[in-house]
C-alpha cells in the first residue's frame, strides 16, 4: 500500500491524530459542502424576496452556483496537492471559502450573491478533494471504503441538522446570518485541520507541469473502472442534487409542511447515516461490488415505484409513502457513494490527488447540471423530480453493467483487502 512511515507523516512537531479523531476531521472536511447547501434551504424564500426574484425556480441557483464552483475548484486542488503537499492547498482553499463567505454577507444584488457562492464553492473544493486524497494516501481497498463509510456516517449528521440550524438562524435574524454561520464554521475547521499531518511526503511528490497533468489525466481516462464508476456516480449524485434543489418547494409547497420542512428533511436524511454505518460494518466482509451494485438496483426500483405511484395518484402521493420511498432511495445512496468512490480511486494511488480532483469534478459537475435541469422542470408536483430520479438511476445502472462487462455483484482483485 506504500503507506508513509511515521517519520514521513510527521510535520514539524505535529503528529497524526488517532483514528477516531482522524475520521472526525475528515468527516468535517467533507461536510463543508453538505453544510453549505443544506443550511441554505430554509433561507431560499427570504433570499428570493430580498432580491425580488419572480420565478421561484431561480432560487435554486444559490445551490447550483456553489456546486459548479465546487466542481471547478477540485480540478485545481488535487493536482497541486500531489505536487506541493496536502496541507498548504487545504488551508488555501479554506481561506478562499472564508473570503467567499464574507462576500455573501456584503452582496448587494442577486448576481453578486451568486458570484460569492461560486467563490465559496471553489474554496470548498479543497477540503472535499484533499480529504479523499489523504484517506487514499493512508488506506486502500476495503479498508479505504470502511474509513470513508465512517467519515460519511459522521458527516451525514450535517444534512439531518443543517436545515434546522438554518431555520433557527432565520428565527433569530435573517438570511445573512446563515452565511455568518458558514464563516464561523470555516474558521474553526481551519484551526482543527492544523492537527492533520502532511500525508504526501516530499519524496513521493511529482513536480507540477502541464505535461505531467496531461499524463495523469490520460492515466485516469485509460482506466475503464475509474471512468465507469465516475460517470455512474455523476448520475447518482444528480439525483441527490435534484432532490436538494427542489426540497423546499416540494415539502413546503406541494405537501404544505411550512416550518416543519427541516424536521421532515432531516428525518429522511437519517437513512444515509444508517446506510453508511452498515456499509462500514459490512464492506470488508462482503465487498464493495456486491453492496454497491445491489444498492444501485434498489436506488432505481425505489425511484421507479415512487414515480409510478405519483402518476397513478395524479401527481401527489401520500406524504408518508413519498417520504418512505425517498428514504429508501437515500438509504441506497449511502451504500453507493463511498463504494463507487473507492472503486474509482482504487487503481490510482500514485496520482491520488489528481484522481480525486478528476472524479470529484466530474461527479459534482455532472450532478449539479443534471440536478439543475431536473429542478427547473418543477411544476408544482413531484412528477418531474421522480422522473429524473428514475432516468438517472437507470443510466447509472447501464453504465455499471457496461463497465463491469455484465458481471454485476462479482468480486475482483480490486475489491480485495488492502
Amino acid at each position: 500500500m506504500n503507506q508513509p512511515t511515521p517519520a514521513e507523516l510527521e510535520e514539524g512537531r505535529v503528529r497524526a491524530p488517532g483514528v477516531a479523531e482522524f475520521v472526525a476531521i475528515v468527516a468535517a472536511m467533507i461536510a463543508v459542502t453538505a453544510l453549505s447547501i443544506d443550511i441554505m434551504l430554509p433561507a431560499l424564500p427570504e433570499i428570493g424576496q430580498a432580491f425580488g426574484l419572480e420565478d421561484e425556480n431561480s432560487r435554486q441557483l444559490v445551490i447550483t452556483c456553489y456546486i459548479l464552483g465546487f466542481a471547478l475548484g477540485q480540478v485545481v486542488y488535487g493536482p497541486l496537492s500531489d505536487s506541493y503537499g496536502r496541507k498548504p492547498l487545504l488551508l488555501a482553499g479554506l481561506a478562499l471559502f472564508a473570503v467567499g463567505s464574507v462576500a455573501t454577507l456584503a452582496a448587494g444584488d442577486f448576481t453578486a450573491l451568486l458570484l460569492a457562492r461560486a467563490a465559496q464553492g471553489f474554496g470548498g473544493g479543497a477540503p472535499r478533494v484533499i480529504a479523499v486524497a489523504i484517506v487514499r494516501d493512508l488506506y486502500g481497498g476495503r479498508r479505504m471504503a470502511r474509513i470513508m463509510s465512517f467519515a460519511m456516517m459522521v458527516f451525514v449528521i450535517v444534512p439531518i441538522v443543517a436545515p434546522s440550524v438554518g431555520q433557527g438562524l432565520m428565527e433569530l435574524g435573517e438570511w445573512r446570518w446563515v452565511f455568518a454561520f458558514l464563516l464561523l464554521f470555516c474558521v474553526v475547521l481551519m484551526a482543527v485541520t492544523l492537527r492533520l499531518p502532511e500525508t504526501r511526503p516530499r519524496g513521493t511528490r511529482s513536480p507540477f507541469s502541464l505535461a505531467w497533468l496531461a499524463g495523469a489525466v490520460r492515466e485516469i481516462l485509460a482506466d475503464r473502472l475509474a471512468v465507469g464508476y465516475t460517470v455512474a456516480t455523476g448520475f447518482v449524485f444528480g439525483c441527490l442534487m435534484a432532490y436538494v434543489n427542489t426540497a423546499q418547494q416540494v415539502f413546503a409547497g406541494v405537501f404544505q409542511l411550512g416550518d416543519a420542512f427541516p424536521l421532515v428533511f432531516g428525518s429522511i436524511a437519517i437513512a444515509v447515516a444508517l446506510a453508511s454505518l452498515l456499509n462500514a460494518r459490512l464492506v470488508e466482509r462482503v465487498g464493495m461490488r456486491l453492496l454497491s451494485h445491489a444498492a444501485l438496483a434498489g436506488h432505481f426500483l425505489s425511484a421507479a415505484a415512487n414515480l409510478a405511484l405519483a402518476l397513478l395518484l395524479a401527481a401527489t402521493p401520500p406524504l408518508a409513502v413519498y417520504c418512505l420511498l425517498v428514504a429508501l432511495n437515500l438509504f441506497c445512496f449511502g451504500f453507493i457513494m463511498p463504494n463507487f468512490n473507492a472503486l474509482a480511486m482504487e487503481p490510482l494511488q500514485r496520482i491520488a490527488g489528481t484522481a480525486s480532483s478528476f472524479i470529484g469534478c466530474v461527479t459534482t459537475g455532472a450532478g449539479a447540471v443534471l440536478g439543475w435541469v431536473v429542478g427547473q422542470q418543477f411544476d408544482g408536483t413531484v412528477v418531474p423530480l421522480l422522473a429524473g430520479f428514475t432516468l438517472m438511476s437507470a443510466a447509472a445502472l447501464v453504465v455499471i453493467v457496461f463497465t463491469e462487462r455484465g458481471r454485476l455483484f462479482a468480486a475482483s482483485p480490486q475489491d480485495g483487502h488492502a
